[in-house]
């Protein structure tokens, strides 16, 4: 079986049923995580979990299928994930299919692979498996996913609050789903006791996602702090933030900084423009003083290179999920050393 992300929901429930071994693909890391939630949450009894790494099989191709079809240390139902690169597990996957007798469900993740991997050919035609591609979201999606998760948990938004939560989530479900959740406690609500939330309960639980955790560090890189930005990164680990998020939140603030600066023109008075801003309420009073050194910094071809290099950080990391911090940590340095040498 194959699937989109577009249709997945509707295939999920029968391929949990009648499959047995799931390759979730695609560039949309987050989405593939969603996913693999939702087949265990679909399977009758999941049983233990049990973890492996791509590579681990693909130095020792025979081991999933052993696995698999070995039984739990407590004797019941187990299912197994793997976090997979590409088709270093394609070996493995063709054992465990050779194989005779019944096996756990398997769930593989390969966030930098495609339909078109070996892996997916050897699944995509049958009938005891499925393969789903899963595209990085749009605004809308991400949207309406944080509809879902919040009537899920008893918490009532409205559309416009449902795109503040994804943008503050940078796309990520994973990211919103905890929001969610934050405001599901602060607002004591539940299925059974729903409570709308508007902005003032949003920012009353820190609304932290963004702006306590991405932009210390965005701020750090683009106003040439290259002394903060280890810790910086170091804090980014410890919350678990996720790294494309992170390049959104860059993201955006370069495109802001973009449309600052074309009002701003070749001699315009930055001060002068940021002070309007503020008082068209187009930017809140916590951004003053970044942006305004932010916008002394970059400018002209030195901004249009900036809004480039962003562009190309974020495809780096959907490429490269296995490896998308030492990616971040290395463009954000680079950023920061050119935004330093401004100064």
């Amino acid at each position: 079986m194959k699937a989109t992300q577009k249709d997945f929901a509707a295939v999920a429930p029968r391929a949990a049923r009648e499959a047995r071994v799931f390759f979730l693909c695609g560039q949309d890391e987050a989405g593939i995580q969603d996913g693999a939630a939702r087949i265990v949450g679909l399977l009758d009894d999941p049983g233990e979990r049990i973890e492996l790494a791509g590579a681990d099989l693909r130095r020792d191709p025979v081991r999933l299928g052993d696995e698999a079809r070995s039984t739990s240390l407590f004797g019941g139902a187990r299912h197994i994930v793997v976090r997979v690169s590409g088709d270093e597990a394609a070996e493995a996957v063709a054992n465990l299919l050779d194989g005779h007798g019944e096996a756990c469900p398997v769930i593989l993740l390969a966030a930098n692979a495609t339909d078109k991997s070996k892996t997916a050919k050897l699944l995509g035609d049958r009938s005891d498996a499925l393969v789903v591609t899963f595209w990085p979201p749009d605004l809308k999606s991400v949207a309406g996913a944080v509809r879902t998760m919040a009537d899920a948990a008893g918490v009532r938004i409205d559309g416009a609050m449902a795109e503040r939560i994804a943008r503050a989530a940078g796309l990520d479900t994973r990211i919103a789903r905890s929001e969610i959740a934050k405001l599901a406690l602060y607002l004591d609500a539940g299925p059974e006791s729903p409570k709308s939330a508007d902005a003032a309960a949003f920012e009353a639980i820190g609304a932290s996602t963004e702006e306590d955790g991405f932009m210390p560090l965005v701020n750090a890189v683009l106003g040439g702090e290259a002394g903060r930005i280890p810790g910086e990164l170091r804090r980014m680990r410890e919350l678990g933030l996720n790294p494309v998020a992170v390049v959104l939140a860059l993201e955006r603030r370069a495109a802001q900084l973009a449309a600052l600066a074309a009002k701003l023109g070749p001699r315009g008075d930055v001060r002068q423009v940021i002070e309007a801003e503020k008082a068209a309420r187009r930017i809140f009073w916590k951004d003053e003083r970044d942006l305004t050194q932010q916008l002394k910094r970059w400018r002209g071809r030195r901004l249009e290179r900036l809004v480039a290099r962003t562009a190309m950080l974020h495809r780096q990391l959907l490429a490269n999920s296995q490896s998308a911090e030492l990616f971040l940590a290395q463009g954000l340095a680079e950023i920061g050393r050119v935004a330093a040498a401004k100064g």
